[in-house]
């Protein structure tokens, strides 16, 4: 076992042995260890957000400078990767069919990108283009134009800059999106509720800064919500809130539970579902999203957290975690009543299958190697070719004994089955958990742009490590 995992060890065996709080372990230079930090119940931060870039008469201008930087965090100065000089940086707030222009000004030493996670625009030029390259120095001016049918909901922004994706991440560099127009699907008494946006990131510390080299995934890890360990959220009992969970980290999986409270899902990854379904647990692999109503329990706290989870054999395996404490206090009010119809959707079972693919996720035995289809990741080689609003069927399989994140851009797909078992479909998804040597099966409606754009593995470190592949779109 590596050094610095046996100073981490040590420091949770004094943790538990004090009963409280995080006793500071530091090696012989003075330095905190990897090992996830855990504030005392007096230290505990209160629940703030990312303050907001809003739109206004349909335009939003943006500046977004990327560099590292000192920031404070868990009650440390860390050294991370910022956008304006914050580990969590702006939000982005926009509504379907506004134009955002967004420069992005690269002031590290080594070239990176932006990638808005989800958005159904072009992949070309210098819209949703992950194949650009800014180097150290270089401005470049994004525009994106937004169809005024872009689904509502929480999206993201990220590095995807490949093959440097997994560090620039897990520093630092990712951020949150809302796409406004969930509420018209409200009855009137929950158009207004408080919102809370829920972005989850995971860093661990190294020499003071955040690793961006040899990263373990599978290494204590503190996560944060917005920023924060274990911050205080505040509801009334009894209160509906809608809260948006994203999981904007580089490589981790949450399984998210507030205990004694069900989640009711108006949209899973910014697509809004036909019915809303509720459920104790949200399992959100990396990139995924959920925006979620949560009613207040009777007063006293809640945990939210994360439950220990496992990837498989030759994945990862993570503790526990709290991520927030739920505070209901006030007076209670009478729990609203939720919806269970909410917004059509567009069911792709009887559509005209143009192409039926096999699409292979697999790893070499050292788990350092990753392919799609045999192959290792090449940015001029196109591994598949589409249709223009054609619909195709693809049966995406794992050999590994783990689990991989498949995720595409710009056009989101239907999840039909799961190991054979017919799927319970409720809304599109961009993301999907492959199990380990298993399968899913997704239809996917290539619609209104042409162009190159990949598919690959949301854990980032199989990204970088081959797991992309490129599809490009032909009328």
């Amino acid at each position: 076992m590596p050094l610095s995992r046996l100073i981490a060890s040590a420091a949770l065996v004094l943790t538990a042995l004090a009963g409280c709080g995080t006793i500071a372990v530091t090696d012989n230079a003075g330095v905190a260890p990897a090992g996830p930090a855990t504030p005392t119940a007096s230290r505990r931060p209160s629940f703030r957000q990312p303050h907001e870039l809003v739109s206004r008469n349909g335009r939003l201008a943006v500046r977004l400078v990327v560099e590292s930087r000192t920031v404070r965090l868990a009650g440390q100065d860390v050294r991370a990767l910022t956008y304006n000089g914050e580990y969590m940086p702006p939000t982005i707030r926009l509504r379907p069919g506004d134009r955002l222009d967004l420069t992005l000004v690269n002031r590290l030493g080594e070239h990176t990108n932006l990638h808005t996670h989800g958005w159904h625009v072009s992949p070309g030029d210098n819209s949703d283009n992950i194949y650009v390259h800014i180097k150290p120095g270089q401005t470049f001016h994004y525009a994106y134009r937004l169809p005024k049918d872009l689904a509502p909901g929480t999206y993201w922004y990220h590095s995807h800059a490949h093959p440097l994706s997994e560090a620039q991440v897990f520093a630092g560099l990712s951020g949150a999106i809302v796409i406004d127009g969930l509420d018209r699907y409200l009855p009137p008494g929950l158009r207004h509720v408080t919102e809370r946006l829920i972005a989850l990131k995971d860093f661990q510390v190294h020499a003071g800064a955040i690793p961006t080299a040899n990263i373990d995934s599978n290494a204590p890890t503190t996560r944060t919500v917005n920023g924060l360990v274990d911050p205080i959220m505040n509801i009334r009992p009894g209160e509906t809130q809608l809260w948006r969970l994203a999981n904007i980290g580089a490589d981790i999986a949450y399984n998210v539970q507030l205990q004694g409270v069900r989640f009711y899902v108006v949209a899973q990854d910014a697509n809004p579902v036909d019915r809303v379904w509720s459920a104790k647990t949200l399992f959100m692999p990396p990139g995924s999203r959920f925006d979620v109503l949560v009613q207040g329990p009777p007063a006293g706290r809640s945990r939210l957290i994360t439950t220990a989870y496992s990837t498989g054999p030759a994945g990862d395996s993570y503790p526990e975690a709290t991520l927030a404490t739920l505070a209901s206090s006030g007076d209670p009010t009478t729990p609203a009543r939720l919806p269970a119809k909410f917004a059509p959707i567009d069911d792709l079972s009887r559509d005209r299958i143009a192409q039926r693919r096999v699409i292979t996720f697999s790893e070499n035995d050292q788990g350092n190697e990753f392919y799609i289809n045999g192959k290792p990741f090449d940015p001029n080689r196109i591994d598949v070719r589409a249709k223009l609003n054609t619909t195709e069927e693809w049966r995406v399989r794992n050999l590994a004994n783990e689990q991989h994140t498949f995720h595409v851009h710009v056009n989101d797909f239907q999840l039909m089955s799961v190991n054979g078992r017919p799927y319970r479909f409720r809304g599109w998804q961009d993301t999907v958990q492959l199990p380990s040597r298993g399968e899913v099966v997704i239809r996917m409606r290539f619609r209104d742009f042409t162009g190159k754009y990949p598919l690959h593995c949301h854990i980032l470190n199989h990204e970088d490590r081959g797991m992309m592949a490129n599809i490009e779109v032909l009328r």
